[in-house]
């Protein structure tokens, strides 16, 4: 979702808002460089793994009930989309404990984050930005993604439609304040394909 080449994947990055995510412990494995940072770091393993188990019935009942906002091409179907989802838990939860010693695993959220003025290359941000501008506010987006420019040379947030699909009422205000910084800010279509409308990323340099 983040066309993420070799050479992107050599440089020092930040995971904003990876929650129990197999990205971390993936790219580590190969020889990464990458830190995620989450406010559920502050919970234990068994903490975090409970949680999964009593939210996983809720996000199959809300799946099922928008089954048409979905494009179900690599991810089959919804006990596909099960699979997968724990799968990649585990091996969150595999990496977890040992990753959270190693400083791979920062207990921290936007906006405001305990890094140093361009600590990282790049900066990731899915699934929290824009998703969810129903409950986060315009001025909570835009501290946000002035903490991520701020802490990284550039960023990359997917998707940007909100959860019927439709495009953020934020991007437009935020692409607005961000040119003030003199910043340079752009759009580029993604090869995931998961939720309909969900097909670019904003990209600020």
């Amino acid at each position: 979702m983040f066309l993420l080449t070799d050479a992107d994947l050599q440089k020092a990055v930040l995971g904003c808002g990876d929650g129990p995510a197999a990205f971390n412990a993936q790219l580590t494995k190969v020889g990464g460089n990458v830190i995620s940072a989450d406010p559920v770091y502050r919970f234990s393993t068994r903490e975090i793994h409970s949680r999964v188990r009593d939210v996983c019935p809720e996000i199959v009942r809300e799946v099922s009930k928008n089954f048409d906002d979905y494009i179900w091409e690599s991810i089959h179907d919804i006990d596909h989309l099960v699979q997968v989802r724990m799968e990649a838990m585990a091996r969150f939860f595999d990496d977890y404990e040992k990753g959270k010693q190693a400083g791979r695993y920062i207990n921290a959220s936007l906006p405001e984050l305990p890094f140093g003025d361009n600590a990282f290359d790049i900066a990731l941000c899915s699934h929290y930005l824009f998703l969810y501008s129903d409950h986060v506010s315009l001025e909570q987006h835009i501290l946000s993604m002035k903490e991520l420019c701020r802490v990284a040379h550039e960023v990359r947030v997917y998707p940007l439609v909100t959860l019927d699909g439709s495009r953020s009422q934020h991007v437009s205000p935020i692409i607005e304040s961000l040119a003030v910084d003199g910043v340079d800010v752009s759009f580029q279509k993604v090869r995931y394909r998961f939720q309909k409308g969900a097909d670019e990323m904003l990209v600020v340099k």
